[in-house]
């Protein structure tokens, strides 16, 4: 996939674009939909098939308080990349772009520099200043400019809505078999392994590997998870725990993984965290050994849900499940 980070990039317009155009934040299963038609598309007229998304997001420019994002652009990349899309356009999204019209966006961008022959938008699209860029217009301009525009209906999975917004209420709820519905595949967060206070193999017998959260970024609900462990591409199974160590009476927020049959030092290097199933809420209990105890009945009831889920986890290993 072709990723162009500029407008200014693109020099010359691709041969029968069939695009589609969506911030897909977390690229979940009603974004997938809207990708496999372009792709079929382009295909049909041996063209191009290309999406555009906005970094950051739209809200976090426009809205103070910002917006909770399922998936970093790293992760968005890899997963459209794996949709099968040709051309990925990252439009740099400011306070002065944001002013731009539906008008100078068709005009300029989908027909000048993109050259667009087809448009594909999911159905509640709205782009441009005050979001005048919607389906009415778009269904217009397209008739006027000579590019049909197909609109995707809302997708929904055993009755519920397919959105991010939807997906980012499950994940801080917790609920995660509800999200990789919605999703398509677990939820993940991923980074690199930093160096903690060391308490979990030296006292508590349970080594862990730490990843920095930001309160600013989508946290699941506080608590204990199973969870599938990505690192060096081999697959391992383990418990996280996200919260904030009231036992020790710390008060910043961690994730710590203990990563079962592992011994390797991974400081320094990246992993990915899949989050399978939440077990209980974080507890503060009244020493080192009773949290230890309680680590132990958290381990063997991951491993159990674990072997449930094997056939699953086989295939969330796989490359193209692994962003």
């Amino acid at each position: 996939m072709k990723i162009y980070r500029e407008l200014e990039a693109i020099t010359d317009s691709f041969p029968h674009a069939c695009v589609t155009i969506g911030n897909f934040d977390g690229v979940h299963l009603g974004h997938q939909m809207l990708f496999a038609e372009v792709v079929q598309r382009a295909y049909r007229h041996q063209g191009t098939s290309v999406a555009i998304t906005f970094d950051p997001h739209p809200l976090q420019v426009l809205r103070p308080e910002g917006i909770k994002l399922i998936s970093t652009c790293a992760q968005k990349i890899e997963l459209i990349s794996h949709a099968g899309i040709d051309v990925l356009v990252i439009v740099p999204f400011t306070t002065r772009f944001s002013a731009t019209s539906a008008v100078h966006f068709v005009d300029d961008i989908l027909v000048g520099r993109i050259g667009v022959k087809e448009l594909v938008v999911g159905y509640d699209y709205a782009f441009g200043k005050g979001r005048t860029g919607n389906i009415e217009f778009l269904q217009a301009q397209g008739q006027a400019k000579g590019f049909p525009v197909t609109v995707v209906d809302a997708h929904y999975e055993k009755g519920m809505l397919v959105s991010s917004t939807k997906v980012r209420e499950l994940i801080a709820a917790g609920q995660m078999a509800e999200a990789r519905r919605l999703l398509g595949r677990f939820y993940q967060i991923r980074g690199e392994v930093q160096r903690g206070k060391q308490r979990g193999g030296k006292e508590l017998g349970f080594p862990t590997a730490n990843l920095h959260l930001d309160v600013e970024d989508l946290i699941p609900k506080i608590g204990v998870y199973v969870c599938q462990v990505i690192c060096d591409g081999t697959c391992y199974g383990g418990v996280l725990n996200i919260g904030y160590n009231p036992t020790f009476g710390e008060e910043k927020l961690v994730a710590e993984t203990h990563i079962f049959d592992f011994n390797q030092d991974i400081y320094g290097k990246p992993i990915k965290v899949n989050l399978l199933q939440f077990l209980r809420g974080e507890q503060k209990f009244a020493g080192v050994q009773e949290l230890a105890a309680q680590i132990s009945r958290d381990v063997i009831q991951a491993k159990e849900v674990l072997a449930v889920q094997q056939g699953v986890l086989t295939l969330s290993c796989e490359e193209k499940f692994n962003s």
